[in-house]
């Protein structure tokens, strides 16, 4: 009877993340509405609070902090074989689909055109993100404390403070409130190790592909787009393997495809290295990430057993949101443009918001509806 309950959480957790991997353009925050809409709102998986910690921890850890939520989700619905079918199932649709973006790019020397689909979809994803800040701010902001906290941290991050350091910083106001307020002794140190890899050789081989971009996995801090300066600083200017406008081109196969921006890794790779390369880069970018989502699923419960601990978490999910906000600023004004793409974006806010719509349906009839308005303008 255990078996077939776990077979069947397995199962929930394989169909939820293989559609979301096939359908979740707009970059991290988007990821992130569509996962509290689907796992918390559409299936109680996890209750709100659980989840802000999920999002809030993982937004300290390097590597993608989408991709780590999901897998984390996972990890919470059922232990670690569903870590590993919510992290495969989010990353291989996109790794897939960029990986035939990579191949057309060296077979004919351009990418097919797609810009459709991401004047369609993207207002759709700029409302669920909109609608996963309201959301989730109503249960991080619930203290004055918090909410001031998560203001001036959105007012840095829109002035251009790094993301990190203002995650580390509100987090570390929080517990220094609770600690004195509940007036103790105790001392709490949070030390963040960086840690990293050797440079790898510069001869593109099999293993020199697999180091350099299982470095960039285990290093670079913040979200996707943070990734683009590491991969210009290893690609481009220390190893030579591409030319700044193949990683440009790499970039914008990655925009163009659901799932997570990392991604762009493998179409890195196949230039590279070809098939084998595209494997070898996807591996060893995404390889840390598995292991560093299932400690957050395992220990988030605990880190809320501990008052000050909770009381950091709590800092750090308030600027999380502030930082998804600013997102969703910045994700607005570069994609509602138009009378179209706003009549998009204030449709969707009601279908998700009063009629319940599956986001999935609305993502998809957006990108259609973007194809025939690109076509048509």
């Amino acid at each position: 009877m255990a078996a077939s309950a776990n077979k069947s959480l397995l199962r929930e957790v394989f169909a939820l993340f293989l559609r979301l991997g096939l359908t979740a353009f707009g970059g991290p925050a988007a990821h992130i509405g569509l996962m509290q809409r689907e796992a918390v709102e559409n299936r109680k998986w996890v209750s709100r609070e659980r989840f802000l910690d999920l999002v809030g921890a993982c937004n300290l850890l390097p590597g993608p902090g989408s991709t780590q939520v999901a897998m984390a989700l996972g990890y919470s619905r059922a232990g670690w074989p569903g870590l590993v079918i919510a992290g495969a199932c989010f990353i291989l649709p996109a790794s897939l689909a960029t990986l035939a973006l990579a191949w057309a790019y060296v077979r004919y020397g351009s990418l097919p055109l797609a810009q459709g689909v991401l004047y369609g979809a993207k207002p759709v994803m700029v409302a669920i993100v909109a609608q996963a800040v309201w959301n989730l701010g109503r249960m991080a902001f619930r203290r004055w404390q918090l909410a001031l906290a998560g203001l001036l941290c959105f007012a840095a991050v829109l002035a251009g403070a790094p993301a990190f350091p203002l995650l580390l910083v509100a987090g570390g106001l929080s517990l220094l409130a609770a600690w004195q307020n509940a007036r103790r002794t105790t001392a709490i140190s949070f030390v963040l190790l960086p840690v990293g890899l050797g440079g790898a050789a510069a001869t593109a081989g099999f293993a020199s592909i697999f180091l350099v971009f299982l470095k960039l996995g285990v290093v670079v801090f913040g979200s996707g787009y943070v990734l683009l300066a590491f991969l210009k600083a290893d690609l481009v200017d220390r190893l030579h393997w591409v030319t700044a406008t193949q990683l440009l081109d790499a970039v914008t196969a990655g925009q163009l495809t659901p799932g997570p921006v990392f991604a762009t890794a493998t179409f890195l790779g196949y230039l590279v290295h070809g098939w084998a390369g595209a494997a070898l880069a996807t591996a060893g970018i995404f390889l840390p990430s598995f292991l560093m989502a299932g400690l957050v699923g395992a220990l988030a419960g605990r880190i809320r057993q501990s008052k000050l601990a909770g009381a950091f978490l709590d800092g750090v999910n308030a600027a999380a949101i502030a930082l998804m906000a600013s997102v969703a600023i910045v994700l607005g004004r570069a994609t509602l443009l138009d009378a179209w793409t706003w009549a998009l974006g204030l449709a969707s806010i009601v279908l998700l918001v009063r009629f319940k719509l599956n986001s999935t349906w609305l993502i998809l009839a957006g990108a259609a509806l973007g194809i025939l308005l690109r076509g048509l303008l």
